[in-house]
């Protein structure tokens, strides 16, 4: 039985089921909890919200006033369901400063959540909806910041930082397959959760600088397993969230594990799943090699499509992120190599670009931003170029500014 009352009636004993306000601004990173000590209860009541929901089924109730007796509840008592207005669409630059904060205090959510599951403890998959709900909400406002700041990692940070950006992009390819919401919610959480069982594989072999052993690679293949046994521990996992964790590894060819299932055998959430955790791994820097150009990764998947990945499933994940995704280095008609900084709906070959090195005269000229669906724009892209052969270190400050790199 739940009730809305203001934070300063929170007390010691009480379950608190929901915060009313948002994800960002509050100092913890799950919903559901007891408020067992003094340090918890100041936090709550101090965290500038003014209202919460409390399960009095679970913990506490408000304390009558003197005299009066409690007011009974109907038992059907429950939280209205909420209806959010979709979130007005900003810029591109905008959004990405909004995507700082999110990704850092992501982070320090699935750091607690292998925490949690190194000790044992299980992790309960609904509390993590508040950040999967943040992190929806930013792909709506604009769907291309959140997806490509979130494939930036640095080398310690891969573990976790993978969850997030895979979170984001099963949230971009579930809304570009018109799954319902709580679809794309179920969605966004397994990608979350995904990779849970690595919390407890040997970090010695996690990060190994190098090629794994058959025995090392036998022992990382139990993840997926490890990491459903542990969410299937809570009882709060839905059924989409187990299944992408166990079968994300799974290919339309059988060759997968853990079960070799193959065709429609596989869940079309875990077919997406596997979409967007190869695309994650094979564009981030790794401690023993630098990720693949984003474009370069796509022209990678699609030659192995068959047999690896579900034809429909990747068609659409290849629009939700543009046949050039954000941060491409790519080589145009006249001879100048680009950045893309941003994608047109209409046009998955004409987005946004910053020019900024001839490689007629080999040199850097000053960057010019040029909207390649632009009527009359004589320019456009020829072909995908690796960065593993140029070299250029600046390409991600070229289409998401210093500033927000400096993060």
């Amino acid at each position: 039985m739940r009730k809305k009352i203001a934070v300063e009636e929170l007390r010691l004993g009480m379950h608190v089921h929901e915060f009313c306000g948002s994800w960002l601004e509050l100092p913890f990173w799950r919903t559901r909890f007891t408020l067992n000590d003094a340090q918890t209860l100041e936090a709550a009541r101090g965290c500038g919200v003014t209202h919460c929901w409390i399960d009095v089924a679970k913990g506490l109730d408000v304390a009558p006033a003197p005299g009066v007796p409690a007011p009974r509840e109907p038992a059907a008592d429950a939280p209205p369901v909420r209806q959010a207005p979709e979130p007005a669409r900003v810029s591109q630059q905008d959004e990405l400063k909004r995507s700082v904060a999110l990704l850092d205090a992501s982070r320090e959510a699935v750091v607690e959540m292998f925490g949690q599951a190194r000790m044992g403890l299980a992790v309960d998959a609904k509390s993590c909806l508040p950040l999967v709900e943040s992190i929806s909400a930013s792909v709506m406002r604009h769907g291309g910041a959140m997806v490509s700041l979130a494939r930036l990692k640095r080398h310690d940070d891969y573990t976790y930082m993978h969850s997030v950006a895979v979170c984001a992009l099963m949230i971009a390819l579930a809304r570009q397959l018109g799954l319902d919401e709580d679809a794309v919610r179920a969605a966004g959480t397994a990608g979350l959760l995904h990779d849970l069982g690595k919390a407890v594989m040997p970090a010695e072999v996690l990060n190994k600088p190098g090629k794994l052993t058959d025995d090392e690679f036998s022992l990382i293949k139990r993840h997926p397993e490890r990491g459903h046994e542990l969410l299937a521990k809570s009882g709060e996992a839905s059924e989409t969230v187990l299944d992408v964790c166990l079968h994300h590894h799974e290919k339309t060819d059988g060759s997968g594990y853990p079960h070799g299932l193959e065709g429609d055998r596989i869940s079309l959430p875990a077919r997406m799943g596997a979409v967007c955790d190869v695309y994650d791994a094979i564009t981030s820097n790794r401690p023993y090699k630098q990720g693949w150009d984003p474009a370069e990764s796509i022209g990678r998947m699609a030659e192995w499509r068959r047999g690896h990945f579900d034809e429909t499933v990747f068609q659409a994940f290849v629009r939700s992120l543009g046949i050039y995704p954000t941060g491409s280095l790519v080589r145009m008609k006249s001879g100048r190599l680009a950045v893309v900084v941003e994608q047109n709906a209409a046009s998955l070959t004409a987005p946004v670009v910053k020019v900024f090195f001839s490689t007629r005269s080999q040199m850097h000229i000053t960057p010019e931003l040029i909207d390649l669906s632009r009527p009359g724009c004589a320019d456009r892209i020829t072909c995908r170029e690796s960065n593993l052969e140029w070299k250029f270190t600046h390409l991600d400050e070229l289409w998401a500014g210093a500033e927000v790199l400096r993060r």
